[in-house]
């Protein structure tokens, strides 16, 4: 008596081969080594400035002549010094500026995060250079927990540094 679980396996079989074959034009078919010595696959051309040896595996319908030479100019009609038109699509274009006007935004956060700390730094350091240089007596905890005044020298020492963080904060 002939099993029924043969003819499924071939069945089965048969149709896993052909759904890989439908699926091998999908395949990554591009395969290089980038910069950093790591293989990358993908179903579009490496950037130009990829090598040409480092192009590990190329498909069978692109000859080396499909990628742009490297360094070439997109619009190689076009003189040099002027400036082609974005041949990308455009929601990638936007997507784009919206990076780029969130890192610029980004950058003047920051920016203005040390502005305001370097005013908090010139205002506690002129306040400290007056007391330092007030004649008051100015005491310290040491290591051991125990106060100490300072001492004519110390006291220099520290109205130098003040008027140092006053000279490079408050400008």
């Amino acid at each position: 008596m002939f099993s029924t679980s043969k003819p499924r396996q071939l069945c089965g079989a048969l149709l896993a081969l052909a759904a890989t074959a439908l699926a091998l034009p999908c395949a990554a078919q591009w395969k290089w080594r980038d910069a950093q010595g790591h293989i990358q696959y993908s179903d579009r051309p490496p950037p130009n400035e990829v090598r040409d040896r480092d192009i590990l595996t190329r498909p069978a319908a692109a000859p080396a002549a499909q990628r742009p030479a490297p360094g070439a100019s997109a619009a190689a009609g076009a003189p040099s010094g002027v400036a082609s038109a974005p041949t990308s699509d455009p929601a990638i274009e936007a997507r784009k500026r919206q990076i780029q006007a969130a890192q610029d935004q980004g950058k003047r956060d920051e920016d203005a995060r040390v502005a305001r700390q370097k005013v908090e730094n010139c205002a506690r350091a002129k306040e400290y250079a007056r007391t330092v240089e007030s004649g008051q007596r100015i005491t310290r905890t040491n290591e051991k927990g125990e106060r100490e005044f300072l001492d004519d020298a110390q006291r220099a020492r520290e109205a130098a540094r003040a008027r140092e963080i006053i000279a490079s904060d408050c400008r």
